[in-house]
């Protein structure tokens, strides 16, 4: 294995994975900023009702991953 062959595993990544990954983190940023909203108006309603209504959206997300 030669110099080159080790620098091919470390390259950066390509700018749309990027820009993917930045609108990835901002979309849980402003999920999480909203839920702490809702707990901030509402107190522990905020906080469970979300996580109850987010009961079905996890569930097809398990079977879909299950599924391969």
């Amino acid at each position: 294995m030669s110099l080159t062959d080790t620098n091919a595993a470390f390259q950066a990544p390509a700018e749309g994975e990027n820009a993917t990954a930045l609108k990835i983190l901002l979309s849980v940023a402003v999920f999480v900023a909203g839920w702490a909203t809702s707990v901030a108006i509402w107190g522990i309603p905020g906080l469970y009702i979300p996580a109850l209504a987010l009961v079905p959206v996890i569930w097809v997300a398990l079977l879909i991953i299950s599924r391969g």
